[in-house]
């Protein structure tokens, strides 16, 4: 998943296109649907597997994390959720400020000790000395990374729209 693609690619299609001639690269054509990543993946993999590419703004990592649940529970297999967000280069960054880049991959199945259901109220915050990556929809898994770390049990909110994924772990 990621909140919005490939910024760099948007950036030199934008310019392309603005420019007299309106000459698009082939391969940024390309390159510029959301699935690429997951389709040069597959192909370096040489995997048939199925997967999904989807963007949600904010909310992205955590309807990654739903999609990957019901995948899981209706097919009965392992997901592989990877999550990036990268800065988008000027003048697009002033519409969609992520400070810095991030990326995490979680590789999930059945018994994984969570519970998901939707919730209201508000995301739980990042970490502590994590605030920088506040903006990155990607780094939103950050809560959750950090309660998975800790023994006992826990409950985080992640954004999704507008209301929360909320995630129980249990032990």
């Amino acid at each position: 998943m990621s909140s919005d693609g490939d910024g760099d690619i948007v950036h030199r299609l934008c310019t392309a296109l603005a420019a007299p001639a309106a000459e698009v690269s082939p391969t940024d054509f390309h390159n510029s649907v959301h699935n690429a990543a997951t389709g040069y993946w597959s192909i370096g993999a040489h995997s048939s597997a199925p997967s999904t590419a989807l963007c949600a703004y904010d909310g992205s990592f955590a309807a990654g994390l739903l999609e990957a649940a019901c995948q899981i529970t209706t097919e009965a297999r392992r997901v592989l959720l990877v999550a990036v967000d990268l800065p988008y280069p000027a003048p697009l960054a002033v519409h969609r400020p992520v400070r810095h880049g991030f990326a995490a991959a979680w590789a999930l199945e059945e018994g994984s000790q969570l519970e998901i259901s939707l919730g209201d109220g508000k995301a739980t915050p990042l970490p502590a000395g994590l605030e920088s990556f506040e903006g990155n929809a990607a780094a939103a898994c950050l809560p959750l990374l950090s309660a998975l770390a800790r023994p006992g049990d826990a409950v985080v909110r992640l954004p999704l729209a507008d209301a929360v994924l909320q995630v129980r772990k249990s032990g």
